[in-house]
């Protein structure tokens, strides 16, 4: 019988699906590339990977109900990690081209076009970790490779419980400044691509994996 944790890589249209699956190997995981609202729902941790339009990709997870396996896992405590659009529609709304679009709502915000005068924010930069993070322990002084036009520019998500207050993780392109990844108990995303940001990209999704 395998000791490694599962993962299941939600396949509903949308991502670098092979990159993200071997990615997740080469950390540790048995993986599985899956639309199947049960095995993604069983899986030890789920992996939402996601590019393009935000409205296009809200379609597609809608379409295998996938919204509803996450929600579904976060409600039992069951990790979930989104990545770069899989990031962006656990958010409220996204605001592409003049169209709104509802999110999965995981999150108060809106995911909205970068103010920088060089868009898309394409390669490698460094991040602004916060204190006691899982995702990033051993990586706070390491760069990321970003692939995006759009961003989460504020945090609105308020708590008074500072010991269960998410983890948020801040980058600046062009002098904005854009949540780059959250750590939020089960919940976790990431704006860059691990599986495109070489060693320490791997080595987030390891602290991923053994967290599971």
């Amino acid at each position: 019988m395998s000791t490694k944790k599962s993962v299941a890589v939600l396949d509903y249209g949308s991502g670098n699906l092979r990159s993200a699956v071997r990615a997740v190997e080469r950390a540790g995981a048995e993986v599985t590339l899956t639309s199947d609202r049960e095995l993604a729902a069983e899986a030890d941790g789920l992996l939402v990977p996601g590019v393009g339009a935000f409205e296009a990709c809200m379609a597609g997870l809608r379409a295998v109900r996938g919204h509803e396996v996450i929600g579904r896992r976060l409600a039992g405590g069951r990790p979930v990690l989104g990545i770069c659009v899989g990031m962006q529609i656990l958010f409220e709304h996204g605001a592409e081209h003049g169209v709104l679009t509802e999110g999965c709502g995981e999150w108060p915000g809106t995911v909205e076009r970068l103010q920088a005068p060089v868009v898309p924010h394409m390669g490698w930069n460094n991040v602004e970790v916060p204190g006691g993070s899982t995702l990033f322990e051993g990586l706070a002084e390491e760069r990321f490779y970003f692939v995006h036009s759009y961003g989460v520019r504020s945090w609105d998500l308020v708590t008074n419980d500072r010991t269960r207050a998410p983890l948020v993780t801040w980058a600046e392109h062009g002098g904005d400044r854009f949540v780059a990844a959250v750590e939020n108990g089960p919940l976790s995303a990431t704006q860059f691509h691990p599986e495109k940001s070489g060693d320490a990209g791997a080595a987030l999704l390891r602290n991923w994996v053994q967290s599971l």
